[in-house]
């Protein structure tokens, strides 16, 4: 369990620096942030969940 809030904080603080150095107006900026940590969690997410049924 812990993994996962290791990869959710990683992905606050990336989505963070992601949404700062990003070009737009400030509600761009946020929008772009928000997008980015769902897309590091969602993604992360479905590659546990294939790689869980794979035999190692």
């Amino acid at each position: 369990m812990i993994h996962f809030f290791y990869l959710v904080g990683f992905a606050f603080l990336i989505s963070i620096v992601f949404g700062a150095i990003s070009n737009g107006t400030p509600k761009d900026k946020l929008w772009y942030g928000a997008k980015t940590f769902l897309q590091f969690v969602g993604i992360s997410l479905l590659i546990a969940w294939v790689l869980y049924f794979i035999p190692w």
